[in-house]
């Protein structure tokens, strides 16, 4: 019994570096390209897949924001007892993420695959759905500390992503219901997500919550590339809530110990 307590506690410090590192690896595998292309042209790649991986499902981006805004007024009159049906509904959205977002097929590079991305969208969407078997969800408006709410204008800026074809600014509110990017794109959808659960921390699955707070940092940090490309600037400024939640996700947990320690 005292060896098993011991080595529970060692398990757990080195579970989420490891699973981190996993997840940085599996991001750093080749992109496929039906063509050849040089190393170097890795993110040129990505980017001429990104232009054209989500035209085929951009009707369906009005499904993505109605269900986002029912089932958050829905927690309002059932609380924790959506916590079932708000993590399925990531866990599926994930999955339409990694099969509409990481594949499609371009001009330049014929068919491409996104791997690390198709991988990462994958095991996020499985891990969703584990959380909502097991229950391990609780979300609830009640005594949410109102600082956490400073972050509800970057998830806002997530869900609207107002740009237009030329990546420029375009505050059409329309695109609050259409826009396609919200739910059919990681960098968009993530932040809205990890804003519920910063709101809902700490009855939140602690493993899922970390893994997607993480991956949420590690593209939000691939895509401030964008800033050096003056063309794309403003898809830079869109990635910023990506960038900001996660980080914030990531340290509430020892936000929130250091503040229960104390008192």
């Amino acid at each position: 019994m005292a060896n098993d307590n011991h080595k529970k506690p060692t398990r757990r410090k080195w579970l989420y570096p490891a699973v981190y590192l996993l997840f940085v690896v599996i991001n750093f595998l080749p992109v496929y390209a039906e063509k050849p292309y040089a190393p170097q042209d890795t993110q040129d790649v990505i980017l001429n897949l990104l232009m054209v991986s989500i035209d085929p499902y951009k009707q369906f981006g009005p499904v993505f924001h109605i269900a986002t805004l029912l089932i958050v007024a829905l927690i309002v009159a059932f609380g924790n007892k959506m916590g079932r049906i708000l993590a399925a509904y990531m866990g599926l959205d994930y999955l339409v993420i990694a099969f509409a977002q990481t594949m499609g097929t371009t001009e330049k590079y014929g068919f491409v695959i996104q791997t690390g991305s198709l991988i990462t969208s994958i095991l996020l969407g499985i891990v969703w759905i584990v959380v909502a078997v097991r229950g391990t969800l609780e979300p609830s408006y009640k005594n949410v500390p109102s600082l956490r709410y400073l972050l509800l204008p970057l998830a806002l800026l997530a869900f609207w992503s107002p740009y237009n074809s030329a990546v420029q600014p375009y505050f059409n509110p329309m695109l609050l219901i259409t826009s396609p990017d919200y739910g059919l794109t990681f960098c968009f959808t993530t932040p809205v997500f990890l804003f519920l659960l910063v709101l809902f921390y700490p009855k939140v699955d602690a493993f899922a919550y970390r893994i997607t707070a993480f991956n949420g940092l590690l593209y939000g940090l691939f895509n401030m590339t964008h800033f050096f490309n003056p063309q794309l600037r403003w898809m830079g400024i869109l990635h910023l809530p990506l960038l900001v939640i996660a980080l914030c996700a990531l340290l509430l947990p020892r936000v929130s110990a250091r503040a229960r320690s104390v008192v």
